[in-house]
């Protein structure tokens, strides 16, 4: 059977598949429409497999939030390369992906990649047909549950960071502004009491050793340490911290102004704490010539 542009034009049209792709899918079936989609489907499972070994440190950070503003689900979804994590279509998969998890009140990565998307189709499903159709390797690679007695503020910056927080007391504009803090200043934790002992602990052994080269008394040089970890723990913490909006004050006296209270909140990056390989494009140009010359 002759395979028409109109053929191939519909095909694309239901599928986003490649033109090239859509004619082999028709030639392969002699023209039947319903088994070139599901050619094409196998087709992008595979194409999908193939890819799921390569490093997708790249993305985008989701969030969806209740309507009584109570909860909130964080979730960073990936991809190989920025230009598709900024992309309309990624943005929007992420978004979905994170509304499902809120609607259905799971964390866990398996379940949520089998819920049904608007589609009717997996969200498994549609990243294998997004992996197949753009060429990428894409995963969803965490959701955070967050919930609040008060209400939660919300902010992204760009696509890259997602911060939600959980505020006691204030209102909307005070809890984006301190999700916006949070974005910009990363603290460790809320406050001191929060710090994790062992970070502590590295940092009080580095100071001792940078105050010993002065050649000062020990008792001396403890106190200078006890000066200095006041100092660190105000760095690090939300509450020690001097607010972005307004350096003159810490965020801590921005709450008591406002009567409120930060009872938790997260802070997720694009790609945080996945390794990406080095590698020289030299060197990769002269392997891939290698092996076309054979």
């Amino acid at each position: 059977m002759a395979i028409t542009a109109s053929m191939v034009k519909e095909l694309r049209e239901l599928t986003g598949a490649g033109m090239m792709d859509c004619k082999k899918a028709l030639s392969e079936v002699d023209g039947d429409l319903e088994a070139a989609i599901e050619f094409l489907r196998k087709k992008g499972m595979a194409g999908a497999d193939k890819k799921a070994s390569r490093v997708a440190a790249e993305g985008t950070i989701a969030i969806a939030v209740s309507a009584d503003q109570k909860t909130a689900m964080i979730a960073e979804v990936n991809c190989e390369t920025d230009f598709v994590g900024m992309g309309d279509e990624f943005k929007a998969f992420a978004n979905e992906i994170a509304a499902l998890a809120l609607a259905n009140d799971t964390t866990d990565i398996e379940a949520i990649m089998n819920l049904d998307m608007a589609s009717g189709k997996t969200v498994d499903t549609i990243r294998r047909e997004m992996v197949a159709r753009i060429g990428e390797n894409m995963g969803l690679r965490l959701v955070q549950k967050m919930e609040s007695n008060g209400l939660i503020g919300q902010y992204q910056h760009g696509a890259k960071i997602g911060v939600v927080v959980a505020l006691d007391g204030g209102d909307d504009a005070l809890a984006r502004d301190i999700a916006m803090h949070v974005a910009a200043s990363n603290p460790a934790a809320i406050s001191a009491d929060e710090v994790d002992q062992e970070l502590l602990a590295k940092e009080r052994a580095f100071q001792i050793e940078q105050a010993k080269e002065s050649g000062k008394p020990m008792e001396i040089i403890e106190k200078m340490i006890e000066g200095r970890m006041r100092k660190y723990l105000s760095d690090i913490t939300l509450v020690g911290q001097a607010f972005v909006k307004n350096p003159d004050v810490t965020v801590q006296q921005l709450l008591k102004e406002n009567a409120a209270t930060v009872t938790s909140f997260i802070r997720l990056e694009v790609g945080a704490g996945i390794e990406i390989e080095e590698t020289n494009f030299a060197d990769e140009v002269a392997l891939a010539a290698k092996a076309v010359t054979g």
